[in-house]
């Protein structure tokens, strides 16, 4: 099976055919990854150098396999810092790695893009071959996937890949009728929490509308980058993304767009941009020029909520980080991600440390489920009647964890 490796995208559009088409993905549309490009979020002159791969069937595109050269560890929400301390202790080079991701986007999905009436099964167990092939030509060391779907888990195992667990939280929809019928699932005192804490920004005179796809103006456009780019900065960091990013989103990709925009009687206050398909919301965005109690609860959560009752929507993915999600209805979720080392004693190393994480992510999960507010069982937790007991807490430098200012 031919194999071809593409430094741009742009590049690589007339060899995609059938692929270019065959993702319902948001993340892993080639809008989305060519909207990074273009704006100089990834490729020359940054740390994600573009190295995607194509694989051909007779001729035609099969399989797009994203994939980054890296130079540092950033933008990626699964943390291996320790791991490339320990190759500089030994006088090893850990960069440049491979990385197969979304950039700056911890969104559990696909990660190969399958032409119509291609399988994974056909397709994984000889990308992954071709991956450790790639490491050791070219002297890399070693390849990490993020974020990937639970079909990548046996294959990867099967070929010796380190399997490193995660948690995060979502939100289900199971057919609620309205925000009301979500709210009557609840323990009593957590409904009057929710209640209240909603009830305390309409009380300030600070409402919520929504935008949605070519709906969202360069005004509104120009509010919400304003808003993002303040809250990285209030964090001491430089945004991965810049308004060009999103203009290109607004223009390939406006179905898949809605903008969240609070304001009061003094103007606009915050913003938060979400990306969704036919079956989930993504929180991706936020920022605020101007501080409420409450505001960004509303703003990220509540009227995601609020925007998948109305479309129908099963799931929302709100972002990283999780406890204070838990509280308000978020259940954990596991997520996963591989790791291949050329070096096997530090392969070797590797994954008896992903073991034994393992153990303290299966600790976390069972303590947050539960926490979870419901009367009933419906997430399998253990009703707590809106107890006081204390929050789990996340294991260190996971991917429960906030590397930047995006949630």
């Amino acid at each position: 099976m031919p194999v071809r490796t593409w430094r741009r995208l742009s590049r690589l559009e007339e060899g995609l055919g059938r692929v270019s088409a065959a993702s319902p993905h948001p993340f892993l549309q080639p809008a989305f990854l060519h909207a990074l490009e273009c704006s100089g979020a990834v490729g020359p002159g940054t740390a994600w150098e573009v190295a995607h791969i194509l694989f051909e069937r007779e001729g035609q595109g099969a399989a797009l396999l994203p994939l980054y050269r890296k130079q540092d560890s950033r933008g990626e929400y699964v943390f291996d810092h320790s791991w490339a301390a320990a190759y500089e202790r030994h006088g090893l080079a850990y960069y440049p790695k491979l990385v197969t991701a979304v950039p700056f986007t911890p969104v559990p999905g696909p990660r190969l893009l399958l032409a119509p009436g291609e399988h994974l099964e056909d397709w994984l167990p000889f990308v992954l071959q071709t991956l450790r092939e790639v490491c050791t030509r070219e002297n890399i060391s070693g390849w990490h996937g993020l974020f990937v779907e639970e079909d990548w888990l046996e294959t990867a195992r099967t070929q010796g890949f380190a399997i490193r667990e995660g948690c995060r939280f979502h939100w289900d929809n199971p057919g609620y009728r309205d925000f009301d019928d979500f709210l009557d699932q609840l323990t009593s005192k957590k409904r009057k929490d929710l209640k209240r804490e909603r009830r305390r920004l309409l009380e300030q005179g600070i409402v919520c509308r929504t935008l949605q796809g070519h709906d969202i103006d360069e005004a509104a456009w120009d509010f919400f980058h304003a808003c993002y780019v303040r809250t990285y900065h209030e964090h001491g960091q430089q945004p991965y993304l810049n308004r060009d990013f999103f203009r290109q989103l607004a223009g390939t990709m406006a179905e898949n767009l809605m903008l969240v925009i609070a304001e009061d009687a003094d103007g606009l206050l915050a913003s938060a941009l979400f990306l969704h398909d036919n079956h989930t919301l993504y929180g991706r965005y936020w920022g605020s020029l101007r501080r409420a109690d409450g505001l960004h609860f509303e703003v990220c959560y509540y009227q995601g909520m609020e925007f998948c009752l109305r479309k129908g929507l099963q799931e929302f993915d709100p972002g990283t980080q999780g406890e204070h999600k838990l509280l308000r209805g978020f259940a954990p979720r596991r997520t996963y991600s591989l790791h291949w080392l050329r070096a096997p004693e530090f392969q070797d190393a590797i994954s008896r440390f992903v073991s034994e994480e393992r153990v303290a992510i299966q600790r976390y999960h069972e303590e947050a489920e539960s926490l979870l507010p419901f009367r009933s069982n419906i997430h399998g937790a253990v009703e707590n009647g809106g107890s006081k007991k204390e929050m789990p807490a996340a294991p260190d430098g996971h991917a429960t964890g906030q590397e930047s200012a995006e949630d």
